[in-house]
């Protein structure tokens, strides 16, 4: 099954130490995608923040190649949703703006619980 990663969602193994590929894979989840968009995202965090938060963007960054990238640019969220639909895929976000369009939209989210493994919530 595929699945679309957000921009929070590859800083958690750093933020909260927890595996983001093995959770997936033990959900079913064995399709990365993450649009150009979040790449951009993660770039621009990069040159902006400092201390713990951009080595978290930075391991996010080269996380990101580990997974199909599709160009889509533009604002990351509507893209995600964009791609979501078109893809009749999955999104593993911690966002919750973005997890209620999703769910608007009968897409499943996949969260962080208890800071320790991933969750189908939706």
């Amino acid at each position: 099954m595929k699945v679309i990663i957000d921009t929070n969602a590859l800083m958690i193994p750093v933020q909260f130490k927890v595996d983001i590929f093995e959770e997936l894979k033990r959900l079913g989840f064995d399709i990365h995608v993450v649009p150009t968009a979040v790449i951009t995202e993660l770039d621009n965090l990069i040159k902006n923040l400092k201390g713990q938060d951009r080595i978290a963007a930075k391991v996010a960054r080269s996380m990101a190649e580990r997974c199909e990238t599709v160009h889509m640019d533009g604002y990351a969220d509507d893209v995600i949703l964009e791609l979501a639909m078109k893809l009749q895929a999955a999104v593993l976000t911690n966002d919750i703006g973005l997890r209620r369009r999703l769910e608007e939209k009968n897409i499943p989210v996949i969260c962080l619980r208890q800071k320790n493994r991933l969750e189908i919530v939706s």
